[in-house]
């Protein structure tokens, strides 16, 4: 067995499944006693987890209130959403590294009292413009959060059941966040106002505030060494390139110069990022982290999943409300059963089976699930009724989300080196939302494109009427479910392919800073 060098501890003490070689072989690290509080712990971690993926969506429905009440144009309403995809997504990486470099708990709990803040600020906007920038502000301190949360979670259950039973938590959350968003951001707007569908994230924050302090255990990475600045504006450059050119591409089309000069530009960016972390002495991504054949697998199962998935929150809202015409109350309570399913599939399937099977089992059975929920969506009409299609469809993509994204968490921070604990989450976190910003945004163009072909196919008069738009915009729906059942499928062949072995049997502990 190969030595490791001072202060390379890794969450397990299996060996990398790169090297090949057996766990039979190592001797296992001596594991202290379990922290007594770690079941508190995650109470804490997934409170900060349920309010950043809530974020993402609950202010969706609460978008046109908002509009209405600031005066924003249609062409600048993006922004409310856009400011926070683009801190957040862009950012990750360096709050990763800062939470290595400066601890996890620490930063956990200046992102909670930061994003506490900028979600007041939020809710007291007086114009569009104070808005946006409480919404980058949110973006920017959640990416000091996020990657906070999921390491302290990687780091604090060692043991493979506990672990297997704490990342169920944390991937049920993950998965169902965004739809309890929608449940949520419905409520708030239609029995008190938009402001709450930010305001909700500040008692949220605080009770994870009085719980850090007192149930938190950081755990030992590397307090010295110095920020990698060129990785950090390369990196950091690249990703908000690519963020800003896919959220500009709706409004204003592929070809425009707004859209292709960011994303060439974003492309651009990452090799040369890519280039320096191979040469630089303290790299923000160290690459050994994305090498290993079952830690890529899992990530691009990640970023497939969360292309395919995301449109379906977009386009569900869309026909509820405005074919079906349902109330933002009764669309919100529609997105239950996918919640529910997630929850099942992750705690109660993933968790119990994660001991026993290998990981691609789970994920690929997932995808094939949620792929399945896909091709049933693609058969709505303008007529179809909620509890013969929209309810099996739903069912089955929240299992397949929860057996996918419970495993996906739990083998890709699997055997990373403790020190390194706070990127490789960060990693995870920015594939799911690279995956979701360029899924919503490629899934609704081929949504609208689809969309116009049918109209320009099917309307002889100078205008449609309401019962052609319906059905024109249905129609652009179903292509778009379909590609996404395709995407899906791809991912569970990824997963199937590269994510071969079980996780770790053995867990040994970083000591504690």
């Amino acid at each position: 067995m190969s030595k490791k060098r001072p202060g390379e501890e890794s969450l397990s003490s299996a060996p990398s499944t790169a090297t090949g070689s057996s766990p039979d072989h190592e001797v296992p690290a001596a594991t202290p006693a379990p922290d007594p509080k770690r079941w508190w712990a995650l109470a804490v971690i997934a409170l900060a987890q349920l309010m950043v993926i809530l974020d993402g969506t609950v202010v969706n429905i609460a978008l046109p209130s908002a509009q209405r009440a600031l005066g924003m144009s249609d062409a600048h309403r993006q922004w409310v959403i856009t400011a926070y995809t683009l801190a957040f997504g862009g950012l990750l990486l360096l709050g990763g590294r800062i939470a290595d470099l400066v601890g996890r708990k620490r930063t956990f709990v200046i992102g909670l009292a930061g994003f506490a803040a900028a979600s007041a600020l939020g809710g007291a906007a007086a114009g569009s413009g104070m808005l946006f920038a409480a919404r980058a502000l949110q973006g920017a301190f959640a990416a000091v959060l996020a990657p906070s949360a999921l390491s302290l979670l990687a780091t604090t259950f060692t043991d493979p059941k506990e672990r297997a039973r704490a990342f169920g938590v944390y991937g049920a959350l993950a998965g169902g966040g965004s739809a309890v968003g929608l449940i949520v951001g419905g409520l708030l707007t239609e029995y008190l106002n938009w402001r709450w569908s930010l305001y909700v994230n500040v008692p949220i924050a605080l009770a994870a505030l009085l719980g850090a302090p007192a149930f938190l255990r950081d755990r030992s990475g590397r307090r010295s060494g110095h920020l990698d600045v060129p990785g950090a504006l390369l990196g950091c450059g690249g990703l908000v390139a690519l963020v800003y050119g896919f959220s500009e591409a709706e409004p204003r089309g592929w070809s425009s110069p707004s859209v292709l000069t960011p994303l060439v530009a974003g492309v651009v960016l990452l090799a040369a990022f890519v280039w320096w972390q191979s040469r630089a002495a303290s790299p923000l991504l160290p690459l050994r982290i994305v090498r290993d054949r079952v830690r890529a697998g899992s990530l691009a199962t990640m970023g497939l999943a969360t292309i395919g998935m995301f449109g379906v929150f977009l386009f569900l809202t869309y026909y509820l409300q405005v074919v079906l015409g349902y109330p933002p109350v009764r669309t919100g309570l529609a997105f239950v059963p996918i919640s529910a399913g997630i929850v099942i599939g992750a705690t109660q399937i993933a968790a119990r089976l994660l001991t026993r099977t290998a990981p691609r089992t789970l994920l690929s059975s997932g995808m094939v699930l949620a792929a399945a929920g896909m091709v049933l969506l693609s058969s709505l009409t303008v007529h179809t009724q909620y509890v013969t299609h929209v309810l099996p469809a739903l069912l089955l993509l929240g299992l397949g989300m929860g057996l996918t994204f419970m495993p996906v968490y739990a083998t890709a921070t699997a055997g990373v080196p403790a020190q390194d604990a706070g990127v490789a989450s960060a990693v995870l976190n920015t594939v799911q939302q690279m995956g979701a910003s360029l899924g919503t945004v490629l899934l609704n163009t081929i949504a609208t494109s689809a969309t116009g072909r049918y109209l320009h196919s099917h309307v002889r008069g100078p205008d449609a009427d309401g019962a052609t738009l319906d059905q024109g915009m249905v129609h652009g729906f179903s292509v778009a479910y379909r590609c996404s059942a395709g995407v899906l499928l791809l991912a569970a062949l990824v997963a199937g392919l590269t994510v071969w072995h079980r996780t770790p049997k053995h867990a040994g502990h970083d000591a504690p800073a």
